[in-house]
């Protein structure tokens, strides 16, 4: 079987890191590229300094340099850097797997378009875990929700930038397509003052960033005398960076199309 090749963008940053490891835990996978910001002090060293380790790759600043060599890149930048790593791609016809979260409306409907032309798993949360989890959730709330006021709490490390998480606002989607509910439309992300009475079909949101928490997220489905809590903790970002491996290695046979990892896992 020959091995995926991969290149890897945002190398320095914590993920990028993780997922150097990861490339180089799995034996069907072959690092091809890794690519960072311009003017950052590891371009043109090479990859593995950064993990300890000698890869013989050569850090880049751009993602057109690389992309023509690999099968799939894996990004996991901020919602602007993606974009244009999504376009590179395009031009080059290679396939991407997107962990960046925080996207606007227009930026995803954007990818949605572009992968008619190449493949994209897009995913806000690579875990194998966190994706069973949505599963789970998903039978919860036909089973409970109606009855139940349904609330999500994430947590994460003080240095991420955008709240709710991906992951979080995934799992509201999951519940309110369950329950035919419109989450722009029944969504609380904020609690402050005299807010009245909680109103039943609301889902409500709440985050933490603190210290050097990874991932924690729990969905709530709380009744009179009766709760249900469906947690999930990630102790390491290996996690991602393995599910992100996994969906790397299962999008290089793939046609054209927007993918997520319950596609990925064959929960769908």
């Amino acid at each position: 079987m020959k091995k995926t090749k991969i290149a890897i963008v945002g190398v320095t940053g914590r993920m990028g890191r993780a997922l150097l490891e990861a490339s180089q835990m799995d034996a069907d996978v072959d690092l091809g590229g890794a690519v960072t910001k311009p003017g950052c002090s590891s371009l043109g060293k090479d990859a593995g300094d950064l993990i300890s380790q000698a890869l013989g790759v050569t850090v880049q600043e751009s993602v057109e340099k690389v992309a023509p060599s690999v099968d799939v890149l894996i990004d996991f930048t901020l919602p602007d850097a993606s974009i244009e790593h999504v376009q590179q791609c395009r031009r080059a016809g290679r396939g991407v797997v997107i962990g960046t979260t925080g996207f606007s409306v227009q930026q995803k409907a954007a990818i949605k378009e572009w992968s008619s032309s190449i493949p994209i798993v897009l995913a806000p949360n690579m875990s194998v875990g966190v994706n069973l989890s949505y599963r789970l959730i998903e039978l919860a709330a036909r089973v409970m929700g109606d009855d139940s006021d349904i609330e999500i709490i994430e947590a994460h490390h003080r240095h991420k930038i955008d709240a709710p998480s991906g992951t979080a606002l995934r799992m509201g989607e999951v519940v309110a397509a369950a329950l035919n509910r419109d989450l722009s439309k029944d969504a609380i992300y904020a609690r402050q003052g005299q807010t009245g009475e909680r109103e039943r079909r609301t889902i409500g949101f709440s985050t933490i960033r603190a210290g050097d928490i990874v991932g924690e997220h729990t969905v709530m489905f709380a009744a009179n005398g009766d709760r249900l809590e469906i947690t999930h903790k990630a102790s390491s970002r290996l996690t991602f960076a393995n599910g992100a491996i996994r969906a790397a290695k299962w999008l290089k046979s793939r046609q054209p199309g927007l993918y997520d990892m319950q596609d990925v896992l064959g929960l769908t």
